[in-house]
């Protein structure tokens, strides 16, 4: 299908809920209330001449190559770059267009944001990290200070965008990491405490003293237990999960890169490898068993790995049937939610796991992402392959069925006043 092929978004008579919607963080985020003694193993921000460089316990880390985010690249200029319509003739470097961060408030600032999300058609959004991403990753080597950046962030996070408020527009994922097990259980409860409808864990091997762990060792399980007694649901959003480490076996570079030439090698060997094994983790190694009513969302990994990883639980469930109590796909079906690339087969995806398990996220406002959220309604089967309902369910309903929202068909806030 080409690009003028496409169909046009349907047209919503009520607000979407975006489970992929990101900030920029200013670049005080991981040091405004970093304490003082870890500043020199924490995140830094460094002054290199007239650039700034992100300094990671000693390490400059290039995950993103201009911490500043100015200029920034603008919301869905990669667009075709990601279908793959990339027209005969055309350079994919002059698909980057780029505009100043003065020019966009509502990239770092929440009430600049609510007013684009009035006008998105966009009842709440999930807020999720960008620059953040990379952190984890980068301060491995040091679970403590680990432990402290993150604390420090969530803090920083709760103060410019608030993990839920009244108005319930700014649903923002605070980072847990499972470094530090007990530490991890602290935070936990200091974000649920504070109002947190969502977690953000990245999608690795968990970072340990001594050698990494999965994500499914019961050492983890009071993290679990807790989220699953809150009805706070687990987001893993596509981060550095160390599987560069997987390139460099096959004479990659080993480090990420946010931009710039790759070699093509890397994707292949890498895509959506981390997700599938992270999912594969929580399901072989019995999280969902031991906590059957906690809830995962998978964003921004699309939704190829689904089909390679259910084929892989069907073989060992056969192979191991001493090992499995709960059918492993099942549990698939049951505990995790998807959001699809919008570029996915989202027909194949609900004939898969279900429309229920479905989410509608946009990416914005990243360059890859999409320019208008709500334009993924065209990239939604059309009826009668869809209903109307199915539609809605993947664009709002599945997002509070994920929450835990019991007033799911309620309208949205814009459509209440309009009506009043």
């Amino acid at each position: 299908m080409t690009t003028l092929e496409r169909p046009t978004p349907a047209k919503l008579d009520y607000e979407a809920i975006d489970v992929d919607n990101h900030y920029y963080e200013p670049i005080d985020a991981f040091t405004r209330h970093l304490p003082k003694e870890f500043r020199s193993r924490g995140v830094q921000m460094v002054q290199d001449g007239k650039r700034t460089l992100a300094v990671f316990g000693g390490v400059v880390n290039h995950f993103i190559p201009n911490p500043t985010f100015d200029p920034i690249i603008e919301p869905g200029c990669l667009d075709l770059l990601f279908r793959g319509e990339i027209p005969e003739g055309v350079n994919p470097a002059s698909l980057m267009k780029v505009d100043s961060l003065a020019d966009h408030p509502e990239y770092q600032n929440r009430d600049a944001r609510l007013k684009i999300l009035d006008k998105q058609n966009l009842q709440s959004v999930f807020m999720l990290p960008t620059f953040a991403c990379g952190v984890e990753e980068g301060l491995k080597h040091d679970v403590e200070a680990t432990m402290v950046s993150m604390h420090a962030f969530n803090m920083w996070l709760d103060e410019d965008w608030g993990f839920d408020r009244p108005d319930h527009r700014f649903y923002s994922a605070p980072i847990i990491s499972l470094a530090d097990p007990v530490k991890a259980v602290e935070e936990v409860e200091f974000v649920i405490g504070r109002g947190a409808k969502l977690v953000c864990v990245r999608p690795a091997p968990v970072p340990g003293a001594v050698r990494p762990r999965s994500l499914g060792d019961p050492i983890h399980d009071p993290v679990w237990a807790r989220l699953a007694e809150a009805g706070v649901p687990v987001v893993f959003h596509l981060s550095d999960s160390g599987y560069l480490a997987i390139s460099a076996l096959w004479g990659g570079t080993g480090t990420f890169e946010g931009f710039g030439k790759r070699d093509p090698l890397d994707n292949v060997l890498l895509d959506d490898r981390a997700i599938h094994d992270s999912m594969a983790s929580m399901i072989v190694h019995q999280v969902f068993t031991r906590h059957p009513t906690l809830k995962v969302a998978s964003i921004e990994n699309g939704s190829y790995f689904v089909y390679r990883l259910i084929k892989r639980l069907k073989k060992a469930a056969n192979n191991a049937p001493y090992h499995f109590k709960v059918d492993p796909v099942a549990q698939l079906k049951n505990n995790v939610w998807i959001a699809p690339y919008y570029e996915d087969d989202v027909k194949l995806l609900a004939d898969t796991i279900g429309v229920d398990k479905i989410l509608f996220g946009s990416d914005w406002p990243h360059g890859e992402g999409l320019a208008d959220p709500t334009s993924f309604t065209a990239d939604i089967p059309q009826f009668p392959e869809f209903s109307a309902e199915d539609t809605r369910m993947v664009m709002r309903d599945n997002a509070l069925t994920l929450l835990g929202d019991p007033n799911r068909s309620a309208p949205g806030a814009a459509h209440l006043a309009a009506s009043a």
